[in-house]
C-alpha cells in the first residue's frame, strides 16, 4: 500500500469512531481516562526505555529540542496527572446555553458537540501524544497523531499503552490513531484529507508552523512561536521584578512561554539591571542588549536587530532600556509573537492600560509568562497555546475542542 492509500485508511478509521465516540456518556470516558492513566504509571520503564532510543539517535538536536523530547520521571508522572485531571474536569459535550423564546413560541438554544476529528503534527514532546489524546477523547474527538520521526520510538510506546487501555475501556479502535510512518509525504497527505479530519492543530517551530499552513486544505489553528516580553515599569517593586523575571527565563527556557526580551523602564535600569544581570549570568544566561544595557551589565553583548523578535529557546535573553510604557508597548507590537506579555508594576492605572491595550494570547500582571499554560490555568492538560485568533486563543482544554450547534424546539410550526 503506497503511502497516500495507507494515510487515508488511518484518517477513515478515525472518521469512523468518531461518531460513536461523541455519544459516549461521560463516564465511559472518564473511565478510560483513568485507565490510560494506569496504564502509563504501570509502563513507566518501557516508555523510559523507548525515550532513551530517541535520546541515543538524537545526535544533532539543539539543547531545547533535546530538552522538549526528554522525558524525565516528573514528565511521565505529569503525563498520568494530566489525564486523572482531564477526567475530573466537568465534559462540554451537550452543555446547552439558555435557551430564549421567539414570538412563534420556537424555543432555541445551542449545544456544545465534538468538533470531530483532529489532527495534530507536532515535534519532539512525546508527552503531547498523551495529553493531547486525553482532550480529544474528554471532549469527544476522534484523533490523528503524526508525531516527529526524532520521537518515533517514545510516541509508539505511549500510543500503543494508551490504545490498549482505551479500547479495554469501550472506546471504539481509531479513536486515538497515530501515524508512525516517519515519511515526510504522510504529513502532506494528512492536509489534504478534508473528507475524514476537520481540523489541524500543528505544534513546534516556525518552520513547522510555516509549512502546515501553507500546505493544509484543512483549517488550521497554529500554536506558533512564543516571543514572550516582560516589561519592568517605573513603578515596579524591583525584588518581584527580579524574581519573575528570572523565573521566566530560567526555569525552562526551551518552552514556547518563557521570556525572551525584558524592557525596563529608564528611570529604575541603573538601579534594576545590574542586579539582574548578575542573577542571570550566575545562571548561565547570555545576555544580549541596547548600549544602555551594555553600559549598565558587565559582559553583556551587544543586540542586534535579529535579536529583538527572536524566539532563543535557549539561556538567552535580549534586554531592552524603554524611555516608557508606550515605547515598552510601541516595541512589543513591532517584535513580539502575540503569546504572552507582563508588566511588573504596583501602579494600578498603569497595569490596567497594559491590560487593556496589549494585545496576546494572554497578557499578566506581576507574574511570570511561565504561568501562559492550561495546567497552570486549571484546564486540565493543555492540547497547546494558540496563537490563532479564530476559534480559540491561548491554552486550549476542552471547551477549545469543541463546537456548537443549535437545537430548537417546537410545536408545529411553519414558515410564513
Amino acid at each position: 500500500m503506497n503511502i497516500r492509500d495507507w494515510v487515508i485508511e488511518r484518517a477513515r478509521q478515525a472518521k469512523l469512531a468518531s461518531r460513536p465516540l461523541s455519544i459516549l456518556s461521560t463516564e465511559v470516558k472518564n473511565q478510560a481516562l483513568e485507565a490510560m492513566a494506569d496504564a502509563i504509571k504501570a509502563n513507566e520503564p518501557a516508555i523510559a526505555d523507548a525515550n532513551r532510543k530517541d535520546l541515543d539517535a538524537a545526535t544533532s538536536l539543539s539543547t531545547a529540542m533535546l530538552d522538549r523530547l526528554t522525558l524525565t520521571p516528573k514528565r511521565i508522572a505529569d503525563m498520568q496527572t494530566g489525564l486523572r485531571d482531564v477526567a475530573a474536569l466537568p465534559d462540554p459535550v451537550g452543555s446547552r446555553s439558555d435557551m430564549w423564546t421567539r414570538p412563534n413560541g420556537l424555543q432555541i438554544g445551542r449545544v456544545r458537540v465534538p468538533i470531530g476529528v483532529i489532527g495534530i503534527i507536532y515535534e519532539s514532546r512525546p508527552n503531547v501524544t498523551a495529553d493531547t489524546a486525553g482532550l480529544c477523547l474528554k471532549s469527544g474527538n476522534a484523533v490523528v497523531l503524526r508525531g516527529g520521526s526524532e520521537a518515533i520510538h517514545s510516541n509508539t510506546a505511549i500510543v500503543n499503552i494508551l490504545t490498549g487501555a482505551a479500547s479495554d475501556a469501550g472506546i471504539p479502535a481509531g479513536a486515538i490513531t497515530f501515524l508512525d510512518n516517519p515519511d515526510r509525504q504522510a504529513v502532506t497527505e494528512m492536509l489534504s484529507l478534508t473528507e475524514y479530519i476537520d481540523l489541524i492543530i500543528p505544534r513546534g517551530g516556525e518552520g513547522l508552523m510555516n509549512a502546515v499552513t501553507s500546505q493544509s486544505k484543512i483549517p488550521v489553528i497554529k500554536h506558533d512561536k512564543g516571543v514572550c516580553h516582560i516589561y519592568v515599569d517605573r513603578d515596579a517593586d524591583l525584588q518581584m521584578a527580579q524574581d519573575v523575571s528570572f523565573n521566566a527565563k530560567v526555569q525552562r527556557p526551551g518552552t514556547c512561554n518563557a521570556t525572551e526580551a525584558l524592557l525596563v523602564h529608564e528611570h529604575i535600569a541603573p538601579t534594576f539591571l545590574p542586579a539582574i544581570g548578575m542573577k542571570l549570568q550566575a545562571a548561565g544566561v547570555e545576555i544580549r542588549g541596547c548600549p544602555k544595557t551594555v553600559s549598565l551589565i558587565p559582559n553583556a553583548k551587544r543586540a542586534t536587530e535579529d535579536d529583538w523578535g527572536k524566539e532563543f529557546l535557549e539561556l538567552i535573553l535580549a534586554i531592552k532600556i524603554v524611555d516608557d510604557m508606550d515605547a515598552a508597548m510601541k516595541h512589543i507590537v513591532s517584535y513580539g509573537s502575540e503569546h504572552t506579555e507582563t508588566i511588573i508594576t504596583n501602579n494600578e492605572a498603569a497595569s490596567q492600560r497594559f491590560l487593556k491595550e496589549v494585545d496576546a494570547s494572554a497578557v499578566m500582571v506581576n507574574a511570570s509568562t511561565r504561568f501562559n499554560d492550561g495546567f497552570q490555568f486549571g484546564l486540565g492538560a493543555e492540547m497547546g497555546i494558540s496563537t490563532t485568533r479564530i476559534h480559540a486563543r491561548g491554552p486550549m482544554g476542552l471547551e477549545e475542542l469543541t463546537c456548537q450547534k443549535f437545537v430548537v424546539h417546537g410545536n408545529g410550526q411553519v414558515r410564513e
